[in-house]
């Protein structure tokens, strides 16, 4: 009889338990919950070749005013960047250029290790190397030379504006006092909003 009442007793508390425990599945089940979670899709990154990514950063260059035409050989992460400005302009401006060419490629990932050169002699000698590795001919033959090239010319160095943001004053006398008021807005509203996306 014990054994009998024993039994009986085990069979209810495990049907009465998986009975709650179905309970609390569906009970579980009838709310929804809301989980926010990042995109988890994964994002195919395209390599580019030192080709592409020389037309890239010679399209950036281009956009700035008073370029002309623009070169540009890649190194690795690393490129040089020749600009053809105007013979007239005055050498002040010259320096002006580089840096605004400099500026727009330290935003750019591709651009961000770049030197910027606008010596008319080796911007033409730039294009004639960037013509032969076109052609075919190994970079390596030519890191000799663009060695001497980056050492030899005092260049904007993206990098060390990135390191060094401070602007040039050169073009400010060229405004009157609405334009420079209109362009220390702007600077600023572009530092805060930098600001916010590093917080």
């Amino acid at each position: 009889m014990k054994k009998g009442l024993l039994i009986a007793s085990l069979a209810c508390f495990a049907i009465a338990g998986c009975n709650n425990n179905q309970s609390q599945i569906e009970e579980g089940q009838k709310t929804d919950r809301i989980v926010q979670v990042k995109n988890s899709t994964p994002e195919t990154e395209t390599k580019r070749s030192a080709g592409q990514i020389s037309q890239h950063l010679v399209s950036l260059a281009t956009s700035a005013p008073n370029v002309n035409d623009a070169t540009a050989i890649v190194l690795g992460k690393y490129a040089i960047v020749g600009i053809d400005v105007n013979n007239e302009i005055d050498r002040s401006e010259v320096s002006s250029i580089k840096y605004t060419v400099a500026e727009s490629l330290k935003a750019d990932p591709y651009g961000a290790n770049s030197v910027v050169i606008a010596d008319p002699d080796t911007v033409t000698r730039l294009k004639e190397i960037a013509r032969e590795i076109g052609r075919g001919r190994p970079v390596t033959g030519f890191l000799d030379e663009l060695a001497a090239i980056v050492n030899r010319v005092m260049p904007e160095v993206a990098e060390e504006i990135r390191r060094n943001p401070e602007p040039t004053k050169t073009n400010d006398e060229k405004l009157n006092n609405e334009q420079q008021q209109q362009l220390r807005d702007k600077q600023e509203k572009q530092s805060n909003d930098h600001l916010q996306k590093n917080e």
